[in-house]
């Protein structure tokens, strides 16, 4: 009985309220389509929004293929709704120069996230902070004291004995026949070294490397691995902040546990620099010198922000390319087999290729040109954000507004590339087709790293191809399937058959 009286309170209530409710929801989708219909007009196609959440529910994972497929209905230029804010998504190579040549100022900006506000040191990294004096200053330091042409090539060394520790673990491995090898941790183990040598003139990974720093690398990569997990644009509490009222899916506490490891690596690696006896020619050791002298700009927050944004963007962008190309290649032997012939004609059989070589190496270059064309590492472009209201193809863009560049599409255009999808480095014979190419950014706001990725890439790949035979393990085509991050990684870790050249044997890696 008294069950009864409670369910028929219950019903009584909700059809009280049902009235209010559906008052309130008509309310919404009255405001919703005044707000977007009236007071953005000429506004790029999109498919219908919901009220609140916009198009938030029919966004899907990979959301670069996701884009793509909506690019085809909407067309290369739509827009969608995240929450009430607007995004705009390019797909195409001439809305992508529109936006950084004649809007480059107007989208130097980046859009506030949780990631930015947890992991990136409040928005001051020079990736997440927004455009003005604060951003020019790091690229300033960045294009000077960091990644000057000069600092660059200081490191050569660095980067040739890295490849080599390499080449040496390989052959040691294959010496007599093919052995069965799994590359992806090894060339991650490679690139993280260059990076951390040129950072601090330490090696994180090797057989005498101590066992604590052994335990601080892994815990690093761990921790940038679950950070590529969560970054991106499809987090639903950036836009609909309610959902931070009950940190929906835990977001908000794994990026301040990302953080707080972050931190405590950098705080540790600034305090051992900072204690040694001697200073070194490294990129961290520069830093603090000038600390010293301009203490009140050169803070230790702005040090651990550079770092972070080297070893965020310098080690796993060098690694997945490798490994991307040489998948490339396995599946594509006669291709390989032109690499080869061009570094045994050009370097020749009796000592092993060098950075100095690569500019005679233009067969090289094409492929991973093609790599980066076909699986660019970040498939779609660090967002942007407009400053004041602008035209993108005849389209307008109030100010506020996200723009995303899906990079990922605009390479496998096949109105723009023959055979998109293929593997052909021989299309880069065409003048001025590279220039079409996206994978490092354009504007002011570009990748300030592609001299070095290109030349950590060109050299690994060219000393792999010079100095091994390379097969599959089994007849079966390489697995070309990407996992869901926010990089182009593997789905996979590339497992081959690799045998020493006899031209390894002839070398002792002085």
């Amino acid at each position: 009985m008294a069950l009864c009286i409670l369910h028929s309170l219950k019903q009584q209530s909700m059809e009280t309220l049902l009235p209010y409710f559906l008052f309130f929801l008509l309310s919404l989708i009255i405001t919703f389509k005044l707000f977007f219909q009236t007071n953005h007009k000429n506004l790029p196609p999109a498919p219908p929004p919901l009220p609140i959440i916009g198009n938030l529910n029919i966004l899907e994972r990979p959301l670069h293929r996701f884009l793509q497929r909506m690019s085809q209905t909407h067309g290369h230029v739509f827009s969608l709704w995240f929450g009430s804010r607007l995004a705009v998504i390019v797909s195409s190579p001439s809305a992508f120069q529109e936006c950084f040549t004649k809007n480059d100022v107007a989208l130097a900006n980046r859009p506030r996230s949780l990631s930015g506000k947890h992991i990136f040191y409040n928005y001051t990294t020079v990736g997440s902070c927004s455009y003005g004096d604060h951003w020019r200053n790091l690229r300033r330091i960045i294009a000077l004291d960091v990644l000057s042409t000069q600092r660059i090539h200081s490191f050569a060394g660095i980067r040739k004995d890295e490849t080599e520790r390499l080449l040496r673990t390989l052959a040691k491995a294959s010496r007599m026949e093919y052995a069965q090898v799994e590359l992806g941790s090894m060339f991650h183990d490679m690139t993280y070294n260059n990076m951390m040598r040129m950072i601090s003139g330490k090696r994180y990974y090797g057989n005498e490397i101590q066992v604590k720093d052994l335990e601080e690398a892994k815990e690093f990569r761990e921790t940038v691995e679950e950070m590529l997990k969560l970054a991106g644009v499809s987090n639903k509490a950036d836009y609909l902040p309610f959902l931070r009222w009950f940190d929906f899916q835990n977001l908000e506490k794994k990026l301040k546990s990302i953080n707080k490891r972050f931190d405590t690596f950098l705080d540790a690696l600034i305090h051992e620099q900072r204690n040694k006896k001697e200073r070194e020619n490294t990129m961290m050791d520069h830093l603090l010198y000038l600390q010293e002298s301009q203490p009140e700009y050169y803070t230790d927050q702005i040090i651990k922000g550079l770092v972070l944004a080297m070893l965020f963007a310098g080690t796993d962008s060098s690694a997945v390319t490798l490994e991307w190309s040489l998948s490339n290649l396995l599946n594509k032997p006669e291709v390989l087999k032109k690499a080869r012939d061009e570094l045994d004609s050009k370097v020749g059989k009796e000592r092993l290729v060098n950075e100095s070589d690569l500019p005679n190496l233009p067969y090289l270059r094409k492929i991973i040109l093609e790599t980066l064309r076909l699986y660019p590492h970040a498939p779609l472009a660090i967002p942007h954000v407009s400053s004041e209201d602008i035209t993108i193809e005849e389209f307008n863009v109030p100010r506020n507004t996200i723009i995303i560049a899906n990079i990922w599409a605009m390479h496998r255009d096949p109105v723009l590339w023959n055979e998109a999808t293929c593997f052909k480095p021989e299309r880069f014979d065409e003048e001025g087709l590279e220039k079409k190419l996206v994978s490092f950014g354009m504007g002011r706001r570009a990748c300030p790293g592609e001299t070095l990725a290109m030349q950590n890439v060109g050299l690994t790949l060219g000393l792999l191809i010079q100095c091994f035979d390379w097969k599959r393990v089994n007849e079966d085509q390489i697995d070309m399937r990407e996992a869901d991050r926010f990089t182009s990684s593997r789905l996979t870790p590339l497992k081959v058959m690799c045998k020493t050249r006899s031209l390894i044997h002839n070398l002792n890696f002085k």
